[in-house]
């Protein structure tokens, strides 16, 4: 015979403790920096920047100071003298500028190599002269300057020492902003996020002044990139001006980065220049141009080459539409954007300002077709021109069943704050029609046509 046995159920599972404000603090920095890496990105990247410029900039002084000291006389003494002080002449006129990092693997102090007497291995005498006069020239300086062996020369400038120190202070600043997200005020971080997004904006539509007096009032200049804009600025105001030189200039710049992104920008920027000689009619420099700065570029873009050089036959008071578009001053405008498009990918910037990115958000759920339709009341934002706009681009929001929202209080009237339709035919929250009764006596005055009821006069209904 079978028997049933009872056997006590589970304890049901408990459920897990609620994460702390300081988790949630936390979660919410995490999801910001995902959208805004920016913050942290920029900084970096401008110091890679100055570093790689350093560099280059470093190889050209030294091989300037081998080559001049290799070229000594050797006839004359005196006039190998002569040659030497004026060497030490020009090193002197280095001093501020030539620093060498420390922080290079395997360094030796050129203190010590002066007191010991003893040279580099492999080096010639030249060389060791060459060090000898740093060593004299920076004597004051032993306990930070340093010579690295010869495949490690890395010099770093004046100049860009100070660019870079400033980089790296922004870099710890926004690491330590980032730090306090977790132990700080959730006001004070909100604010000053919605601060730098304000500051984003103004320096992307050109209100260079106003960002400025903003980060200086609300004391994060360290949080924000001015002058990464205040650069860009420069290039975009010549492009403006119809002027290519800066631009190539900062194409030069970053070039190893642009090739990797497989930018055109230089391209363009090449074959506008070509077309304005074109359009002045000098067609002898036009050619030699092309031969110089166009002809590289063949094996990548030969149509577009191609198109361009026939503007030698086609003159700029052409009308074939294919080729006269070349000449217009759209052109120009074009170059702003491409030039804008590539600043941003090369630091990581959104092409969109912050701003426009966190409305969108928002908007994607409030758009809906009724909003295209006349019909939108004010309350709602897409009421406006401007977020009309800016909601453009967004699909629809999906919902799958209707939600009534009380006029007075902006409140979801539901099962728990049912609405009730006056006599009029207009429908309000129970809430709210409650809270008025209260201050009047019992009467209900409609906030749209002004007219006058009892409370009792109210009949609730019923979603379906």
């Amino acid at each position: 015979m079978d028997m049933a046995i009872d056997t006590p159920s589970p304890p049901p599972p408990t459920p897990p403790p609620p994460p702390s404000a300081a988790a949630g603090r936390q979660t919410r920095a995490a999801e910001a920096v995902r959208l805004e890496h920016q913050l942290v990105r920029v900084p970096l990247e401008s110091l890679r920047a100055t570093a790689r410029s350093n560099h280059r900039l470093a190889e050209k002084e030294i091989a300037a100071v081998l080559s001049s000291a290799s070229a000594a006389p050797a006839k004359s003494s005196a006039a190998a003298v002569d040659h030497l002080t004026s060497l030490v002449s020009r090193l002197h006129g280095l001093k501020r500028k030539v620093l060498l990092p420390p922080q290079i693997p395997h360094p030796l102090p050129l203190l010590y190599l002066a007191e010991s007497n003893r040279t580099w291995p492999g080096e010639d005498l030249i060389r060791a002269l060459i060090y000898r006069f740093l060593f004299l020239i920076f004597a004051e300086e032993k306990n930070r300057v340093f010579v690295v062996f010869p495949e490690r020369r890395v010099f770093q400038m004046e100049e860009g020492a100070r660019a870079a120190e400033l980089q790296v202070q922004r870099c710890r600043a926004r690491l330590d902003r980032l730090a306090t997200a977790s132990t700080g005020d959730d006001a004070e971080w909100d604010d000053i996020r919605l601060k730098r997004i304000l500051v984003d904006y103004m320096l992307r539509m050109s209100y260079y002044d106003s960002a400025t007096k903003l980060a200086e009032t609300s004391g994060i200049q360290e949080l924000v990139d001015i002058d990464v804009f205040l650069d860009a600025k420069k290039v975009i105001d010549s492009l403006q001006n119809n002027e290519v030189a800066p631009a190539l200039a900062w194409c030069a710049e970053n070039k190893s980065r642009l090739k990797k992104s497989k930018s055109k920008l230089e391209f363009l920027l090449r074959l506008q220049e070509f077309v304005e000689f074109v359009k002045a009619k000098n067609c002898i420099h036009a050619i030699a141009y092309a031969r110089k700065h166009l002809a590289p570029w063949g094996s990548i873009h030969m149509k577009e080459l191609q198109r361009v050089t026939a503007t030698l036959v086609f003159r700029s008071n052409t009308n074939c539409t294919p080729y006269k578009i070349l000449f217009e001053q759209d052109r120009w405008d074009y170059l702003v954007d491409i030039f804008k498009q590539d600043f941003c990918k090369l630091y990581g910037m959104t092409l969109e300002p912050l701003l426009n990115i966190y409305l969108q958000a928002g908007l994607t759920a409030l758009k809906t077709p009724f909003c295209t339709e006349g019909s939108c009341p004010r309350e709602d934002p897409l009421s406006l021109e401007g977020f009309r706009k800016l909601a453009e681009p967004l699909p629809f929001s999906k919902q799958h069943h209707s939600k009534l929202v009380c006029y007075i209080t902006k409140e979801l009237m539901d099962t728990e704050n049912p609405p009730r339709v006056l006599p009029n035919g207009y429908v309000y929250s129970e809430k709210a029609l409650q809270e008025m009764s209260k201050k009047n006596d019992g009467r209900i005055t409609c906030p749209r046509t002004g007219d006058v009821c009892d409370f009792s006069e109210c009949v609730r209904v019923f979603i379906s």
